[in-house]
């Protein structure tokens, strides 16, 4: 059995992108996890996690471990405090976007289903992107005109 303790400092991924600044530890995959996916994100103070999206394949959880942030979902925005646990389910319903409009660092821990391939729609930006069984990249692109199934099949 693998423990990973979620208040540790050991990251997988940083995101240096001024206003998205964030650290990552991908605790499902450190623990063997097959069917549940976690992640815990240290975001620094300002700075916002993931563009406004939402998955069409997965619910993800949110659980806050340290800070106050603010959750922007499709009823609005309203501030989190340590121990609250939000669901975020599948379609447009489900959008969400972490924000930390305090000036300390937050920490949350995410879980989602690992459900492929999954669709994640980003509302704002108006983009679309896909990902396969594998996980690997199909698109990220926004839709263009709906094109007829026999399109280009001579």
């Amino acid at each position: 059995m693998r423990v990973v303790n979620l208040h540790g400092d050991e990251w997988d991924r940083t995101e240096d992108r001024e206003g998205w600044r964030s650290k990552d530890a991908w605790v499902g995959r450190r623990i063997g996890a097959e069917l549940i996916g976690g992640s815990v994100y240290e975001l620094e103070a300002g700075d916002r996690l993931w563009p406004y999206h939402t998955h069409h394949a997965n619910e993800e959880w949110l659980i806050i471990l340290k800070g106050t942030p603010t959750l922007r979902t499709p009823e609005g925005e309203q501030t989190l405090r340590e121990g609250d646990v939000v669901c975020f389910p599948r379609g447009k319903g489900g959008a969400h976007q972490v924000i930390n409009r305090t000036d300390a660092a937050i920490r949350v821990l995410m879980l989602s289903t690992l459900i492929a391939p999954d669709i994640v729609e980003y509302l704002d930006s108006g983009k679309i992107g896909a990902r396969s069984v594998q996980g690997e990249r199909i698109m990220l692109s926004r839709p263009g005109p709906m094109l007829d199934d026999w399109e280009g099949e001579d």
